[in-house]
C-alpha cells in the first residue's frame, strides 16, 4: 500500500467514506475543458442518449444510484 494512503490514514477508512473522499477530492479540482472525445466515444454517448430517449422510465436520479451503491459498499 502507497505510504501516502498510511500517513493520510486513508488505509484505516471504510469503502464508503473512500468513495466520499474521493467524491470531495474530484469536486475540488479546478474546472478543466472537456476532454475530446473520440469517435468511439462519441459513438457510445449516442447510443446512450437513444436508450435513453426510448425509455426515460428506465433511468435512475443519480441520488438513488448513489444511495445505493453506497448502502451496498456498506455490507
Amino acid at each position: 500500500m502507497s505510504s501516502l494512503l498510511t500517513s493520510l490514514g486513508i488505509d484505516r477508512l471504510s469503502t464508503a467514506e473512500k468513495v466520499r473522499l474521493i467524491s470531495e477530492i474530484w469536486d475540488s479540482l479546478p474546472e478543466q475543458p472537456p476532454p475530446l472525445l473520440t469517435d468511439k466515444h462519441g459513438q457510445e454517448l449516442d447510443r446512450r442518449l437513444a436508450l435513453m430517449e426510448a425509455d426515460p422510465t428506465a433511468l435512475s436520479p443519480w441520488a438513488d444510484v448513489e444511495a445505493r451503491v453506497l448502502g451496498k459498499l456498506r455490507q
